[in-house]
């Protein structure tokens, strides 16, 4: 590959050393912790990729959930792995940019104890409420909420939803109040039930009630309109600026990783997530494919990691 080969010019000899790590590694199975149940979108993600993965490194790539603690559990097992390219981590926003922004103290650093290999997905955020609800638009949510200070609440089965929630009240002045649940399901259905007014969260669990006509969607994260929401109007639209939120799940090694398996694995993950077969799979359920560069990941962490903890601090969303 072109990158491939900048370096080797740049570097010289020093290239022949960096084929023949390659060529010995992998020589055994590679683990990629998941820090979520089987059956969640993370690991689906895992799964999907770790079966191309497989076939192009020569290697079982072994998905293993590690659930537990906002994924701190799985994070801290990464962080302190052997940094040989045989333990890998699934890298959601969660324990790489949420929960710096809401933990005053974590077992692992994401900017320092890691090397950011590859973006693997991204995902959009949609505002929903009731199809019942009275509101067709961001602009009447805000009002309604402000109208009916008791009613103005949203549902929440996870910090970054919780997060983006409270992007909305500093975007908008509103003051929606937080109703924790345990899981997505549970927080959409309060919605349909009307039990909430609104929640802010992925479509995957949103699918079902949005096609039955059991949701409403006034508002998706996204900078313009995707394919599979065309008749969502984007925050911006709706003249809400600083909105566009997308989650994503990467992959990460232990900080000290050799350059040449981190270069590697970026390779064949950008392959993978190029391949139609893992794209198609990807976007069915519900998310956009992409790869990166290493330095465009770090960035990217380094990037939301800052967004988060204002939107954190300024809430005053703390979970220790």
């Amino acid at each position: 590959m072109l990158r491939r080969s900048l370096l080797g010019s740049a570097a010289g000899l020093p290239l022949i050393g960096t084929v023949r790590a390659q060529q010995s590694w992998p020589n055994k199975p590679i683990r990629l912790v998941v820090g979520y149940s089987p059956g969640g979108g993370n690991d689906l993600i895992a799964r999907i990729v770790a079966a191309r993965l497989q076939d192009k490194l020569g290697q079982p790539v072994v998905v293993d959930n590690k659930p537990g603690a906002q994924s701190i559990v799985a994070a801290e097992l990464v962080a302190k792995s052997a940094p040989d390219g045989y333990t890998l981590l699934v890298a959601p926003s969660g324990p790489m940019t949420i929960n710096p922004a809401v933990y005053s103290k974590l077992p692992y650093d994401p900017l320092h104890d890691f090397a950011p290999v590859s973006l693997l997905a991204e995902f959009p955020l949609l505002l929903v409420v009731g199809a019942a609800q009275p509101v067709k638009s961001v602009k009447e949510l805000v009002e309604y909420g402000k109208a009916n200070p008791r009613l103005a609440n949203y549902a929440s089965s996870a910090t970054p939803f919780q997060l983006a929630s409270e992007l909305f009240n500093q975007r908008t002045g509103s003051s929606f109040q937080h109703i924790p649940y345990r899981g997505s399901g549970d927080a959409v259905q309060a919605v349909v039930a009307g039990q909430v007014l609104m929640a802010i969260a992925d479509s995957g669990p949103m699918a079902g009630p949005l096609k039955a006509d059991k949701l409403r969607a006034l508002a998706i994260t996204t900078p313009k309109r995707p394919p599979a929401f065309p008749d969502v109007p984007t925050f911006a639209e709706q003249g809400i600026s600083d909105m566009e939120i997308e989650l994503w799940t990467g992959i990460v090694a232990p900080n000290g990783t050799p350059a040449d398996i981190l270069e590697r694995l970026q390779d064949v993950i950008e392959d993978t997530i190029e391949a139609p077969a893992v794209r198609n799979a990807l976007e069915a359920i519900n998310v956009d494919p992409r790869s990166t560069s290493s330095k465009e990941f770090h960035d990217l962490i380094a990037r939301d990691s800052a967004r988060w903890k204002a939107v954190a601090t300024k809430a005053n969303i703390k979970l220790d």
